[in-house]
């Protein structure tokens, strides 16, 4: 019975991997995924025939801080030199603390690079306050927002759920974080953000915007295509641009967020 069985299940599984009459098998399919525009003619039948040696990649290091050597600094504890005041364009107003970090100034408004930025790698590293003072919305709300539309969004969600499309690592009203990765309240966060500028044929979007996120080394936003402009209120909607700052939020509620090591690497 054994025997007959075995000659049964090979013939099914011969059967499965042939060609019958012209149909596509399990084969032919894999030789048409595995095959892509890229690679067309007759194929190569020695290694060196697939190895290049061009362009050769830049060498990039790091500093003891973790700074890699092509970034642009924008932050690094010493002034606030990159930043200034959105509304009027006057210097930055948040406060610059000893141990060099900045935190907002309560009702002093946003602060935004004086630079413009396309398609690139920001790095940032945030806390809540220690002492709790508000819950929801109102604990440690601020932001980061690319191109000054849209945001990553910063909150204390420690003991405190709000709505998932508005919570710590979302990319603000439109995409829920794959994982909550908050450090306690009070300690250090870092966010590292891959974006991909959208573009734009005059007014028509031929290509969205995409972010990656990863909140204190975990995946949460993975290549996320963005819908448009942040908005707190109605759809997200995409409005013709090019290369813009990077604004950090004044939540105007207290929220007593710090900021330090902040740089960007344009890609």
């Amino acid at each position: 019975m054994k025997k007959c069985f075995l000659i049964v299940l090979l013939l099914f599984v011969f059967s499965c991997n042939t060609k019958v009459d012209g149909e596509i098998t399990k084969e032919t399919v894999l030789e048409e995924e595995t095959t892509t525009s890229k690679y067309q003619g007759e194929e190569p039948t020695t290694p060196e025939a697939t190895e290049v040696y061009e362009p050769v990649p830049p060498k990039v290091t790091q500093d003891i801080n973790g700074v890699p050597s092509d970034a642009i600094v924008l932050f690094d504890g010493t002034n606030l030199d990159e930043w200034m005041n959105p509304a009027d364009s006057t210097a930055a107003q948040w406060h610059l603390n000893g141990d060099r970090t900045m935190t907002v100034k309560d009702k002093s408004g946003n602060i935004r690079t004086k630079r413009s930025f396309g398609s690139m790698q920001l790095h940032l590293e945030w806390k809540s306050p220690v002492a709790i003072l508000n819950e929801g919305q109102a604990r440690a709300n601020s932001g980061v927002f690319i191109q000054e539309r849209y945001e990553v969004q910063i909150l204390d969600n420690n003991n405190n759920p709000t709505y998932t499309n508005g919570q710590v690592g979302a990319l603000y009203k439109q995409g829920v974080p794959l994982a909550m990765a908050s450090a306690p309240t009070g300690e250090w966060n870092s966010y590292d953000i891959i974006f991909h500028a959208p573009e734009f044929d005059g007014e028509n979007l031929t290509k969205p915007a995409y972010v990656t996120v990863l909140h204190n080394g975990v995946l949460i936003q993975d290549h996320f295509e963005i819908e448009g402009t942040i908005k707190y209120i109605g759809w997200p909607k995409y409005e013709a641009h090019g290369k813009a700052p990077i604004i950090l939020q004044d939540h105007q509620d207290n929220s007593r967020v710090s900021y330090r090591n902040i740089w960007v690497r344009e890609l």
